[in-house]
Protein backbone atom coordinates (compact mmCIF):
# COMPACT_ATOMS: atom_id res chain seq x y z
CA UNK A 1 0.00 0.00 0.00
CA UNK A 2 1.18 3.38 -0.91
CA UNK A 3 0.67 6.59 1.44
CA UNK A 4 0.84 9.56 -0.67
CA UNK A 5 2.50 12.15 1.39
CA UNK A 6 1.59 15.79 2.63
CA UNK A 7 3.14 16.99 -0.84
CA UNK A 8 1.22 14.43 -2.47
CA UNK A 9 -2.07 15.03 -0.93
CA UNK A 10 -1.37 19.19 -1.89
CA UNK A 11 -1.67 18.58 -5.22
CA UNK A 12 -5.28 17.15 -5.11
CA UNK A 13 -8.19 19.20 -6.23
CA UNK A 14 -10.85 20.12 -3.27
CA UNK A 15 -13.13 16.91 -4.74
CA UNK A 16 -10.10 14.67 -5.19
CA UNK A 17 -9.23 15.09 -1.59
CA UNK A 18 -13.39 15.09 -0.89
CA UNK A 19 -13.53 11.88 -2.27
CA UNK A 20 -10.44 10.24 -0.43
CA UNK A 21 -11.34 11.21 2.73
CA UNK A 22 -15.17 9.31 2.09
CA UNK A 23 -12.96 6.24 1.09
CA UNK A 24 -11.18 6.61 3.78
CA UNK A 25 -13.98 6.97 6.22
CA UNK A 26 -15.41 3.78 4.76
CA UNK A 27 -12.27 1.84 4.59
CA UNK A 28 -12.10 2.75 8.91
CA UNK A 29 -15.93 1.92 9.16
CA UNK A 30 -15.39 -1.61 6.93
CA UNK A 31 -11.89 -2.11 9.77
CA UNK A 32 -13.68 -1.27 12.76
CA UNK A 33 -16.55 -3.99 11.60
CA UNK A 34 -13.89 -6.02 11.34
CA UNK A 35 -12.12 -5.82 14.75
CA UNK A 36 -15.38 -5.49 16.11
CA UNK A 37 -16.58 -9.27 14.58
CA UNK A 38 -13.01 -10.27 15.90
CA UNK A 39 -13.73 -9.32 19.15
CA UNK A 40 -16.80 -11.09 19.42
CA UNK A 41 -15.84 -14.23 18.14
CA UNK A 42 -12.90 -14.25 20.57
CA UNK A 43 -15.54 -13.53 23.68
CA UNK A 44 -17.43 -15.72 22.40
CA UNK A 45 -14.75 -18.90 22.58
CA UNK A 46 -13.25 -17.54 25.74
CA UNK A 47 -16.86 -17.81 27.38
CA UNK A 48 -17.50 -21.53 26.00
CA UNK A 49 -14.00 -22.60 27.32
CA UNK A 50 -15.82 -21.79 31.16
CA UNK A 51 -18.72 -22.92 29.91
CA UNK A 52 -20.53 -19.74 29.57
CA UNK A 53 -22.90 -18.57 26.79
CA UNK A 54 -22.84 -15.07 25.52
CA UNK A 55 -25.48 -13.20 24.13
CA UNK A 56 -24.27 -10.09 21.51
CA UNK A 57 -26.92 -7.64 20.61
CA UNK A 58 -26.50 -4.53 18.93
CA UNK A 59 -26.79 -1.12 20.30
CA UNK A 60 -30.33 0.53 19.79
CA UNK A 61 -29.74 3.96 18.46
CA UNK A 62 -32.11 7.11 18.04
CA UNK A 63 -32.67 8.48 15.04
CA UNK A 64 -29.56 10.25 13.97
CA UNK A 65 -29.38 14.06 12.82
CA UNK A 66 -27.83 13.00 9.55
CA UNK A 67 -30.94 11.74 8.63
CA UNK A 68 -32.71 15.36 9.46
CA UNK A 69 -33.76 17.42 5.55
CA UNK A 70 -31.53 20.63 4.84
CA UNK A 71 -33.63 23.86 5.93
CA UNK A 72 -31.13 26.13 5.03
CA UNK A 73 -28.15 26.80 2.00
CA UNK A 74 -26.23 29.15 0.80
CA UNK A 75 -27.56 30.31 -2.85
CA UNK A 76 -23.98 30.67 -3.89
CA UNK A 77 -21.57 27.94 -1.62
CA UNK A 78 -24.70 24.90 -2.11
CA UNK A 79 -22.11 22.93 -0.25
CA UNK A 80 -23.11 24.97 2.97
CA UNK A 81 -25.61 24.20 4.77
CA UNK A 82 -28.17 23.80 8.35
CA UNK A 83 -31.04 21.66 9.32
CA UNK A 84 -32.06 24.66 11.51
CA UNK A 85 -31.13 22.00 14.86
CA UNK A 86 -28.17 22.76 16.89
CA UNK A 87 -25.74 26.45 17.07
CA UNK A 88 -26.16 28.11 13.72
CA UNK A 89 -23.33 27.62 11.83
CA UNK A 90 -20.68 30.36 11.33
CA UNK A 91 -21.42 31.23 8.08
CA UNK A 92 -25.35 31.75 8.30
CA UNK A 93 -24.42 33.86 11.04
CA UNK A 94 -22.30 36.07 9.05
CA UNK A 95 -24.78 36.67 6.21
CA UNK A 96 -27.63 37.97 8.75
CA UNK A 97 -24.95 40.24 10.60
CA UNK A 98 -24.72 41.69 6.75
CA UNK A 99 -28.24 42.49 7.04
CA UNK A 100 -29.50 38.88 5.02
CA UNK A 101 -32.93 37.48 6.23
CA UNK A 102 -32.96 33.57 7.23
CA UNK A 103 -35.71 33.25 4.61
CA UNK A 104 -33.34 33.92 1.98
CA UNK A 105 -31.74 30.80 2.70
CA UNK A 106 -34.63 28.53 3.21
CA UNK A 107 -34.73 25.90 1.13
CA UNK A 108 -38.21 25.13 -0.74
CA UNK A 109 -40.69 22.56 0.87
CA UNK A 110 -39.02 23.14 4.66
Amino acid sequence: MVIPTLEELKRLSPEELQQLAREVERAMEEKQKEIRKEVIRQIRELAESAGLEVEVRPKKRGRKIGSLPVKYRHPEHPELTWKGRGQMPKWLREELAKGRRLEEFQVEGS
